[in-house]
């Protein structure tokens, strides 16, 4: 993976398990066949695009409360 789609990508999601997630998620699903959402190069693995996609903000994490989970109130 380029250093630079890493780095772009950790200004849009600072929270590093979280990229790694969601870059892992969309690797799957990159690879299962769904299509890129910004411009790819022949250079580029599915790690790359999938990160190109999270810093061009094509992807983005919506969290869901758990019922009874009180961590996340504000």
């Amino acid at each position: 993976m380029n250093i630079v789609n890493i780095e772009a990508a950790a200004k849009v999601i600072p929270n590093k398990q979280q990229l790694i997630n969601m870059v892992s998620k969309r690797v799957r699903q990159l690879s299962a066949g769904s299509r890129p959402m910004v411009e790819v190069s022949l250079a580029m693995g599915l790690g790359d695009v999938a990160l190109a996609e999270i810093a061009a903000g094509k992807l983005i994490a919506e969290f869901y409360p758990i019922p009874g989970d009180e961590t996340l109130a504000a």
